[in-house]
């Protein structure tokens, strides 16, 4: 059963102008395996607001409440390059409440904007 649905979008320029203005932006929004690539470097602009728009995408799909820390998701991508998110904290409690078992979500970049949609599924 499909519990809830979410979608964002985020302009790649402008969420890089964010974070060159305000650069603790970062460690609020994401986690460290989000920032860096396996090579230790950190991740592209591109990549980090696709992450970003799945974040509030994940929000949406549960109900959009107050008080979801942004760094209780994780976006993360197996082996086999499929996208995941690893909830935990006050973002596990929420969809606990809700029932949800699985999430599905769908990342992509393209012409200046980054885009995701996540699927709670209970």
């Amino acid at each position: 059963m499909i519990i809830g649905v979410g979608i964002d979008v985020a302009e790649i320029e402008r969420f890089a102008a964010s974070i060159a203005r305000t650069p603790g932006m970062l460690q609020r929004l994401f986690v460290e395996g989000e920032l860096l690539l396996p090579s230790g470097e950190r991740r592209g602009d591109a990549s980090l607001a696709a992450r970003f728009a799945a974040k509030e995408a994940l929000a949406k799909a549960l109900g959009a409440p107050g008080g979801l820390l942004w760094t209780d998701a994780e976006v993360y991508v197996e082996g086999s390059g499929q996208p995941r998110l690893r909830v935990r904290g006050s973002v596990a409690a929420r969809a606990a409440e809700l029932g949800v078992r699985q999430w599905h979500v769908s990342l992509s970049h393209d012409a200046g904007v980054a885009s995701a949609v996540v699927i709670a599924e209970g």
